[in-house]
Formats: C-alpha cells, structure tokens, sequence
C-alpha cells in the first residue's frame, strides 16, 4: 500500500534493513523451533480427553477450537510467520475442523452430542467483508486518493503553518499534524510522510542539539496516539467497536462520531502532555526552524472530486448518528466515487494493504467460532467472572494488553484479548457498571494496544523513526514507559467516569 505515499523511501529502506538483518542472522532454526512448540503444544491439546480441561459439556468442536486458539496466539507471539499470514491459516483450520463444510473425518464417528455445534462456514467466511473491513476498506481509499491528490502535502502545509518557526511551537505543529493525518490515513504511511518533511528539519539543526531527538520521536509518538482519535485510526480500534456494537452481543450501537466525542479530547489532552515531556527531555539548542515542504496540490477536475469527497465522507462519518447513515456505508461512498471518476484504478486497488484487513478477519473469524460453537457459553459457566473485582478485571486486561502488544503486532494482541473479554463483559455487566462499564473493558485494550510504543519493534512509525538514527533505544524506552503510564490512568479515568455516569 505505501508505494505511493511520500516517504515510501523511508518503509522499503527500514525492510531492507530487516531482510538483511534476517539474513545474517539466519534465523531458519529459531522459526522451526517456535513453528514446532505452537504446533505441538496445539495437537496435545486437540488429543487430550474433553474431561481434562475440567468444563462440563465441553464438544469436540469446542476442543478443537481451544487447539486453534491458542496455536494462534502462540503463532502471533513467537511472529514465527507475518502475523496476517497466521490469520489466514487459522481461517482454513476453522474451515476444515469446526465449520458445518469441514472435513468428513472431523464429522464422522461422533454422536450429534459429543461433536456439538459447527460453526456455519458462511459466517467465517463472511469475515473478509465484514462491515468493519469495508470501513478500512473506505479508509484506504481516501487514503491513496489524498496522495494522488496531492491533498496530505496541501494539508500539512496549510496545518503546520500556524505554527510559525519557533522550535518548540514547530515541534507543536508536526505533533498535532501528525496526530490528524493518523486518524485517517495508516499510522505507518503518515509516519513515513511526516518523516520525509522532517528530514531536512534534522539536518539542518545542530548535531549535539537534542531537540532533532525530541523532533524525531514526535511523529511515532504522535501516529501511535493520534490513531485513537477515531475508529479507522487503528485496527484494535475497529475491533473493539466491531463487539460493542455486535447485534447478537453488547449491541451498544456507537457511531463514528461517538467514538470521536469522547476519544478526540483525550487524543488532544495526550498529545499536548507528549510535547510537553519532549521539550523536557529534549530541549532545543536552536530557537527557530525554518520549514520547507515540497509539493504541490493537484488542481485538476479529478483532485476536486478528491476534495469535495474527502470532507463531505469526514463530515457523514461525524455525524452519521444524526443522519442515520452508519459509517459503514459511509465508507463505501469514496469507493463508489473515486472509481466511477477514474480517481482510484484497478492499479490503486492493488495497493490497498490487504495483509492488515486479513490480519484483522483472522481476529473476527475466532471470535465467530468462539460464539456459534459454544465455547464463549461454556467459557462463561465455567469461569467464576462475576466472582472477579471490576477493577482486576478492567486495570489487569489493559496492563496485560499493554505489555503484549509492544511486543507483538496491536492489531494480534486485540484480535485475541477483544472477544474473550467481550464473553467476560457480557456476564459482568452490572459487576462492571460502576467503573463505566463493557465499554471501559474493550476501548481500554485499543488504549493499551495503541499505547505500546516503548520498543523500535513495538509498531511501524517507532521502526521507521529508529531507522533516522537520529533516536537511541533509550530514549524510545523512556518516552515509551512514561507515555504509556500516562496514556492509561488518563484514559480508565475518562471511561470510568463517562461510563458511571451515563453519558455514554
């Protein structure tokens, strides 16, 4: 998907960099062995008697699904293949073992009762064109479309403005800037952008100055953060909302612009937290920055169909709890314009970064499996949740989302903790209540997820950053820990209190 964007450079230099580094360090052994303890440790849990996992009426197909389960998640921690490519082989293990298509061999030799509840194969496979999925879907294409447009480079002109040349005012800019574009474009391709109109920036400041640190840590700081402002600025967003609006589920019915309400005043109130420790730990030597952007806006009749389009599906989305279009189908307007006008061509289409929406349907797929087989029932029956402290239950999900997902991809780390935590919510309702509720359970993990930003391989924009040089992995780790810790005691207080109190 990035090959258009500006700074593209930047991505294909940081994967050249992995490759070789792959490379060198020959890491053939390592992934067999990790592909060896997933595989194992899932066929013994598919082999072993249903009474050995101690829940009562546990089906075959349940057992198997436990097997699939938590092959995924080893799968998805030991990164022994990309994590889009575990989603999709989970897909198939769904199909072939547990779907009402699967093998004649998984179905046979089994009472009705022993085997238990398949799941409907057109349910899994219905999970590549989710809603949500067509919501990035719409996402992407704005996305492309801005860069052909020339609209990001108009956009960041005209925003960063303002700002004038004064450093820390500068450093301001490309923070607030930054933290926009990832609300609608992909943290990884606003990161490589913004990168590209900084480089010039750092050159030019001096060489034992620490601003160009603080500078350059402003824009993984600001993608990662500036994704939580709506629900396509991260997947772990989308998935979160896709159970809390789910009909057969919580069926909380939270809009685009919902979301917005409440999470776009805690974005802003964090960002302006970020630049306030980067000045502290890295204060500039110089006063003034000056800034040139390269790059023109489009002014063809194409690029004002681009424009007019890009605002009117913001403003709809925004708003879509008052005209009562859902943001889904909102999604689908820019698709449906772009292409008829020629804007977005089957080449385009090609870019899109399909490995993060099979990555997301894998998550979906589990999540399906986990409710049409029974298993989320059992799960419920069998584990004591409304015996558990909300604070536990709440604070714990988040600390373990948090720490998970600097390790592995944000987007795996909530495709497994959302739909378990979902099952959970739904049994500790009223437990959960006086500390805001489901809602404070689910958006807590897209928190921690977006939150994790302490390692260069936490997310994107902190790799592509590190790869500057101008960044020690210290400094990453101290700016990381401390956004973190901030991050979370500030958001469970909004959701806590937004949720006991009923305004949301």
């Amino acid at each position: 998907m990035y090959k258009m964007f500006r700074g593209f450079h930047l991505v294909e230099a940081y994967q050249e960099l992995k490759k070789a580094k792959r490379l060198a360090e020959d890491q053939t052994v390592s992934r067999i062995i990790k592909l060896t303890i997933a595989t194992t440790v899932a066929l013994v849990l598919w082999g072993l008697p249903t009474d050995a996992f101690g829940v009562e009426g546990l089906t075959f197909i349940e057992q198997r699904l436990i097997s699939i389960f938590v092959f995924a998640t080893l799968m998805w921690v030991f990164e022994a293949v990309p994590a889009w490519t575990t989603s999709v082989l989970i897909v198939v293990l769904l199909l072939l073992t547990v779907s009402d298509s699967s093998l004649w061999f998984f179905r046979q030799g089994y009472s009705s009762e022993e085997l238990g509840q398949a799941v409907k194969y057109k349910s899994i496979m219905h999970c590549f064109a989710d809603p949500i999925i067509m919501l990035f879907i719409g996402g992407f294409i704005l996305a492309i479309a801005a860069t052909k447009s020339g609209l990001d480079v108009l956009l960041a002109r005209v925003m960063l403005k303002p700002f004038g040349t004064q450093s820390r005012y500068v450093l301001l800019g490309f923070i607030l800037v930054t933290a926009f574009f990832s609300m609608f474009l992909s943290n990884t391709a606003t990161a490589a952008m913004m990168l590209t109109f900084l480089t010039p920036v750092l050159k030019a400041l001096p060489a034992d100055g620490k601003g160009k640190i603080g500078l350059a840590l402003a824009i993984p700081v600001a993608a990662n953060v500036g994704g939580m402002g709506t629900p396509i600025g991260t997947p772990p967003n989308a998935i979160a909302l896709k159970y809390l609006n789910d009909p057969e589920g919580l069926n909380m019915n939270i809009g685009f612009g919902e979301w917005m309400s409440f999470m776009m005043p805690y974005t802003i109130i964090v960002l302006f937290i970020a630049w306030f420790i980067l000045l502290r730990l890295f204060p500039f030597k110089q006063k003034t920055i000056e800034l040139q952007i390269e790059g023109e806006a489009k002014k063809d009749w194409r690029s004002i169909v681009v424009y007019i389009t890009f605002a009117i599906t913001v403003l709809l989305w925004m708003s879509d709890k008052f005209t009562g279009v859902n943001s889904n189908v909102v999604a689908m307007i820019p698709v449906a314009v772009f292409c008829i006008t020629g804007v977005i061509t089957k080449r385009d289409l090609e870019e899109i970064s399909w490995s993060v929406l099979w990555m997301v349907a894998g998550g979906f797929a589990l999540g399906v499996a986990l409710n049409e087989t029974g298993l989320a029932k059992h799960m419920i029956e069998a584990i004591p949740f409304n015996t558990w402290s909300p604070v536990v239950m709440i604070v714990g999900s988040g600390l373990i989302c948090y720490a998970m997902a600097n390790f592995i991809s944000h987007t795996a780390t909530a495709a497994l903790l959302v739909p378990i935590l979902a099952i959970a919510g739904i049994s500790m309702r009223d437990t959960l209540q006086p500390m805001g509720g489901v809602l404070t359970l689910l958006v807590g993990v897209a928190l921690g997820s977006s939150l994790a930003m302490v390692l260069p391989i936490s997310t994107p924009p902190n790799a592509l950053a590190h790869a500057t040089g101008m960044i020690k992995q210290k400094d990453m780790e101290k700016v990381g820990l401390i956004m973190g810790a901030i991050g979370l005691v500030l958001g469970y207080a909004m959701l806590i209190f937004l949720g006991s109190s009923g305004l949301l």
